[in-house]
């Protein structure tokens, strides 16, 4: 495996082209599931794609002893996954106390369908489903902290940032940002029917399963936008 950039600096492209020449991620015992092992990938091509849909995770890490899950933008270039907030935040403040960055657990997760079954027990959902175990480590350098930035908000609204103001000296001094690199990664996926008992099949209920989807409306100008600005060409069909 490629030497993983230094922290403080941006991401190599050479290097993320060796990282991503394999195939599939290595499985741990972190990343093997204990319950419907079939339901899980490991190969980048799935991983990267779920990650790639969305923009909010979870970030879990210990505090003082104790739990702690945020929710949280990220965004991802490569083999390495960025995440942001101010300065003051908790992840950010134990993380910046740690020598050797913090331990944590990033999850993302799609809701495709609610799956109801002839039977309470086997209800479920329809989900894509990633978790990354690792490091986060503050990124320090303003070069890589910039492009980390841009990427969370492309990764929101593609195209957008370089449709807007970056961040001046003083914004950015707020805002810190953590990187993950995805090395301890696995993917999980549920699709399909209900799992219902065969003696269950003859049951008066109603089984199936109700379509779960993202719906984005119609752009809504701000109230104090200067006549004469135009939508831009990546939210027309957003």
């Amino acid at each position: 495996m490629a030497a993983t950039p230094q922290h403080g600096e941006p991401p190599q492209e050479e290097g993320h082209r060796q990282e991503e020449a394999s195939a599939v991620y290595a499985r741990t015992d972190r990343t093997v599931p204990s319950r419907d092992r079939e339901r899980a990938a490991y190969d980048r091509e799935s991983v990267h794609a779920i990650l790639d849909e969305g923009y909010v995770c979870h970030l879990g890490f210990l505090r003082d002893g104790a739990p702690v899950v945020l929710p949280t933008l990220y965004g991802r270039i490569g083999e390495r996954l960025y995440v942001h907030g101010s300065t003051g935040s908790r992840p950010l403040r134990t993380a910046g106390r740690a020598d050797d960055g913090m331990p944590v657990c990033l999850t993302v997760t799609h809701v495709d369908g609610l799956v109801l079954a002839r039977s309470g027990f086997h209800h479920s959902i329809n989900y894509r489903s990633v978790v990354v175990h690792g490091t986060a480590r503050p990124v320090t350098g303003e070069k890589e902290r910039r492009t980390a930035l841009d990427a969370i908000v492309d990764q929101v609204v593609p195209g957008r940032a370089a449709d807007c103001r970056p961040a001046d000296a003083k914004e950015l001094a707020a805002t810190a940002v953590l990187s993950l690199d995805l090395a301890e990664v696995s993917a999980k996926v549920r699709t399909g029917d209900p799992n219902d008992e065969p003696e269950d099949l003859a049951l008066p209920y109603w089984s199936g399963i109700v379509p779960v989807a993202p719906v984005y409306g119609a752009p809504q100008p701000s109230g104090d936008l200067r006549p004469g600005i135009p939508l831009p060409g990546y939210l027309v069909n957003f």
